[in-house]
């Protein structure tokens, strides 16, 4: 699950430069039992399997005799309850120098796992996936794009959808004209106060269109309040 994806792009290149550094851990390891089992059935009946608190402890509390910050490590358990990855959660999180990540898996894990042993929840939706693996690949990416060095180019991670509070501007690139579809005037003209004009109307018109519920957060000026009025009464 997991292997693949760290062996390529830029998560790859952030690994063999050193300024990313990913361990993956089997809970199993950490099973007593012959079976290595990181999973049970539920106190009480009902379908599918619970990981048990035990594995996911003992893996937990060695990851924290080896850390330089020990207590201080957030422990998140990735889990459609827990608060909404965004990108403000992702700035957060790209703060921390560690983090360990608890992959749920079946039909969850043990609530004494997320009790006593969990320091945050994160979701990256709400829908079902088999498991916390890929949300945390999502996780991994967005915030390691944040660590200086990962990215190329700084304004590549300040400009994103989302970076801003607002959608991003439409993007075009070479030719300037495709079959009967122009690049915009004003990207051609080289004014680049204009340019920077339009791409903040345009971010503000399809954040509009598309989700208008993050206008209501946004310290908007005047005049880019008038032009979202305008949008609405269009």
């Amino acid at each position: 699950m997991f292997e693949s994806p760290l062996a390529e792009s830029i998560i790859a290149r952030a690994l063999d430069k050193g300024l990313v550094e990913i361990e993956l851990h089997d809970p199993r390891d950490m099973a007593h039992d012959r079976h290595r089992k990181v999973d049970d059935y539920a106190f009480g009946g009902g379908p599918g399997m619970v990981m048990k608190p035990e594995p996911l402890f003992e893996s937990v509390e060695t990851l924290h005799a080896s850390s330089e910050e020990r207590d201080g490590v957030p422990v998140i358990l990735l889990t459609p309850q827990g608060r909404t990855l965004t990108q403000g959660v992702v700035e957060e999180l790209a703060q921390r120098r560690e983090m360990v990540l608890i992959c749920g898996r079946y039909e969850g894990i043990d609530e004494r796992v997320r009790r006593h042993l969990v320091t945050d929840e994160i979701s990256i939706g709400d829908y079902v996936l088999s498991g916390g693996e890929l949300a945390a690949l999502v996780l991994i990416d967005a915030v390691a794009r944040l660590i200086p060095g990962v990215v190329g180019s700084a304004e590549s991670t300040q400009g994103g959808s989302f970076t801003t509070g607002l959608l991003q501007h439409p993007q075009y690139t070479r030719p300037a004209q495709f079959r009967d579809w122009a690049v915009p005037d004003v990207l051609l003209s080289g004014n680049h106060t204009e340019i920077a004009r339009w791409r903040r109307r345009e971010s503000l018109r399809r954040t509009a269109e598309r989700r208008p519920d993050l206008l209501d957060s946004m310290d908007l000026s005047a005049e880019e309040r008038r032009f979202i009025e305008e949008l609405r009464r269009d």
